[in-house]
């Protein structure tokens, strides 16, 4: 995998503005006002990867719409690019609302009908050169409806044969289908394609699903659901579907890493106490990422994905606290080191 590609990873899927909270442990119907910042899962890993020094760039779709200036605003403040960004005529930008009661209830509302980011198609990839990516990350919303789905699949079929590297962010969220169920036949669908996949335990045994009444949702927490199933039995069969790692996100417990030789190591992560849990994986995606591109092990880059985390778990946003490299190594000499 050649250094010289132009990107050093392209993400694929959601953008939206996200509305949170400035009443921070206030019943969501007490809140008095909102902070705007941006989001969406192949965003906020954008903005973190470009934080940390990668030459980052999103396929997503915007409206023609004030917030679509305001999310290309900040991507291009971040120097992300956005040249793979279109315009989607007659859609709107995605909006989040959320709110902030640490430590464990954040609801979630997601404004996504006729959700711009959605409308991205094969079309769209065709104008990328998916031989200048050096990585290619996905996520799993992006799967939920036509034609995001088919570009998503067409990305990957497209960057396996330019012998980029694939990337699976599972990313369930429940509401975002009409059948659960649907998510896993889809996950399970692409992840022969996928070199490498992240999830949290929920996440992946939500990709195994059989009945909807697996999931529960409390307090309209759409980013944490309760996912009952064997989580052993999940583990091993995204194995068998063939891909080469497997990283299995547990919060403030670290990381669990599989590989197709049949490795298995436990990486700790940095106890914090959070303020906003929503954006933690995301930002985890970025640093392991980075490390990932650079050539470390899986060791050193799951930890410093659990440091990027850890540190935005302490903010009461997404990407826009993405952590800078400098500011993740300090985090990591402060906490013991790698």
């Amino acid at each position: 995998m050649s250094n010289n590609r132009t990107y050093d990873v392209l993400t694929v899927g959601r953008s939206s503005i996200d509305l949170y909270s400035q009443n921070i442990g206030a019943d969501f119907v007490d809140i008095k006002a909102f902070d705007a910042f941006v989001g969406g899962s192949p965003l906020n890993i954008a903005t973190g990867c470009s934080r940390l020094g990668l030459r980052a760039a999103l396929l997503t779709g915007v409206g023609d719409d004030k917030v679509g200036d305001f999310i290309l605003k900040f991507l291009q403040d971040e120097r992300v690019e956005t040249a793979f960004i279109p315009r989607i005529p007659g859609a709107r930008s995605s909006a989040v609302l959320l709110g902030i009661q640490p430590p464990d209830t954040f609801p979630l509302v997601f404004y996504r009908n006729n959700a711009a980011d959605s409308q991205i198609t094969m079309d769209h990839v065709n104008a990328i050169d998916l031989g200048q990516i050096r990585l290619l990350e996905v996520s799993g919303t992006a799967l939920n409806v036509e034609p995001s789905r088919s570009a998503v699949f067409h990305a990957v079929e497209r960057a396996k044969l330019q012998g980029t590297t694939t990337v699976l962010d599972i990313d369930f969220r429940a509401d975002q289908w009409s059948d659960i169920r649907s998510f896993g036949i889809m996950v399970r669908a692409l992840l022969p394609r996928i070199d490498m996949a992240i999830g949290t335990e929920e996440e992946l045994l939500a990709a195994m699903l059989e009945d909807a009444s697996q999931v529960t949702i409390e307090h309209q927490q759409i980013s944490a659901p309760t996912v009952r199933g064997d989580i052993d039995q999940a583990i091993a069969r995204v194995l068998a579907l063939g891909v080469k790692v497997l990283v299995v996100k547990r919060g403030s417990k670290g990381v669990s890493v599989y590989d197709d030789a049949g490795n298995h190591e436990e990486v700790p992560g940095f106890p914090v106490v959070p303020l906003n849990i929503l954006g933690a994986g995301d930002a985890f995606a970025s640093g392991f990422i980075y490390g990932y591109l650079n050539g470390w092990d899986l060791y050193k880059s799951c930890r410093m994905g659990n440091a990027s985390g850890a540190q935005v778990v302490l903010q009461p946003g997404c990407a826009n606290f993405m952590p800078t490299l400098d500011e993740s190594l300090a985090f990591i000499e402060q906490h013991g080191g790698f």
